[in-house]
């Protein structure tokens, strides 16, 4: 989803590695941002590396596939761990659901939908194969995080023209 986003074109077999960070320069709503991406992938085996990625992250796409039940639950212990990292209820967080395009879905939209209201935030589903939404995913988490530091002031980045998000 990352690729797609960055480089818009979709890879069939990804190897995720412990971390790959991209950087992408847009305008969101007018306004000029530079995204610091760090793409984690899921990788449980770094999972004592996460903490600190929460921690300075400003806003995070919990991605799982519709195509896999063990994903969509494992969202559930991200968001959790992403809550006690940052000791914040007001974290920018969008619930994306990938593989829209595949058949066979494990998860129904309406499961994704009821997860992502128990968050308190949106869900998109997308297709990293198809870029249905891609762009969308990335810039509405930056509408959500300009929206939480203007209802929270005490959170408004030094850098406000820069993003981070995991």
């Amino acid at each position: 989803m990352t690729i797609q986003f960055i480089q818009s074109r979709f890879i069939e077999q990804y190897d995720p590695t412990i971390e790959d960070t991209y950087r992408k320069q847009c305008v969101i709503a007018d306004i000029p941002c530079v995204l610091n991406i760090l793409d984690t992938a899921g990788q449980e085996e770094y999972s004592a590396m996460r903490n600190q990625f929460m921690k300075q992250g400003q806003g995070f796409l919990l991605v799982f596939s519709m195509t896999s039940r063990i994903t969509f639950e494992e969202v559930t212990n991200l968001h959790t761990q992403i809550l006690q990292a940052k000791d914040d209820e007001h974290v920018p967080i969008i619930l994306v659901g990938n593989k829209s395009d595949c058949p066979n879905h494990e998860i129904t939209q309406k499961e994704a939908e009821d997860l992502a209201r128990s968050f308190g935030s949106k869900f998109i589903l997308t297709s990293a194969k198809t870029h249905m939404n891609i762009d969308e995913a990335f810039y509405d988490l930056v509408r959500t995080i300009r929206t939480v530091e203007f209802a929270h002031p005490r959170k408004q980045a030094s850098h406000k023209r820069l993003c981070t998000l995991l």
